[in-house]
């Protein structure tokens, strides 16, 4: 799949080079989408994790990161995280936390849809 605004290297866990490209194509479309309507450049934090990587950041084991199913976007300011929440919420983005630092967004369909919670 082309992205217009992310190259797959993005997306990879820092432990496996390449790794990105086992990440959904839909999400990859819906963060391209969002990337689009935001008008200025977003920073991946994390996209596709190996078990290791979820291990050592923390994660849960069930994270959405392992099946390439999220994406956490940098974001520190509260007016940056309005405007992209809302572009989130209407490119269909329907799970989203919120932390001070980062918006987590997944895809996940094992996972409860509608929901937002925080960090």
């Amino acid at each position: 799949m082309k992205m217009k605004y992310f190259t797959y290297e993005e997306f990879d866990s820092p432990d496996v080079q390449g790794s990105g490209q086992m990440m959904n194509e839909k999400i990859l479309k819906m963060i391209d989408a969002t990337r689009a309507a935001l008008g200025k450049p977003i920073h991946i934090n994390s996209g596709y994790r190996t078990p290791k990587h979820n291990a050592y950041v923390g994660g849960v084991e069930s994270s959405s990161h392992l099946q390439g199913l999220a994406i956490d976007i940098d974001c520190d300011t509260s007016s940056e995280r309005f405007e992209l929440i809302e572009i989130l919420l209407a490119i269909g983005f329907n799970r989203i936390g919120i932390a001070s630092s980062f918006i987590h967004v997944d895809i996940d369909p094992i996972k409860t849809p509608n929901v937002i919670w925080t960090y």
